[in-house]
């Protein structure tokens, strides 16, 4: 019995020194199926209800406060415009009968005849333009870092972007 474990021991250890970085990738692959996804059991929110997911003005809130900490600037108060506040791409089942075309969003079923639309992808919202008011907006080097700060957190074009002198 002896003879058979050394044996057996010597196979392990040889099997384990040709196949190690395949055997850790797949313990880890296992590992990270066992975790739980955190998904969620309502349903996402379809393309009309986009809005709930994108709270204008709190982003409008969140981008003020770090505007208000550029020196010179003085407390600040941003208003964005939006051209669309998100969308939604949805897997479409299309039949072709000669030149006749039909196209039905695929949904999938949840059990209890509950059915969700499949995305297949998913846009953030698109600004339109953007205003600033802060005390410091009438100074050419607060103009300029506010504009770049709002270039890059937004996408809009310096073209989009006013900045004003306030109170």
């Amino acid at each position: 019995m002896n003879w058979k474990n050394n044996k057996l021991l010597e196979c392990v250890r040889t099997i384990w020194q040709q196949y190690k970085a395949v055997l850790l990738v797949l313990a880890v692959g296992i590992g990270l199926m066992l975790l739980p996804t955190g998904e969620s059991t309502t349903p996402e929110p379809a393309k009309g209800e986009a809005s709930a997911v994108f709270d204008l003005e709190a982003f409008e809130g969140r981008l003020a406060r770090p505007l208000s900490l550029v020196e010179g600037a003085g407390e600040t108060t941003v208003m964005l415009t939006l051209k669309h506040d998100g969308l939604q791409v949805l897997a479409q089942d299309v039949e072709r009968d000669g030149e006749r075309t039909s196209a039905a969003t695929v949904t999938l079923g949840r059990g209890s005849g509950s059915q969700e639309v499949v995305t297949l992808q998913r846009q953030g919202p698109q600004f339109q333009g953007a205003v600033v008011v802060c005390a410091g907006g009438g100074t050419a080097s607060v103009r300029l870092a506010l504009t770049e700060a709002i270039s890059a957190l937004t996408g809009l074009g310096s073209d989009r972007i006013s900045i004003c002198a306030g109170r």
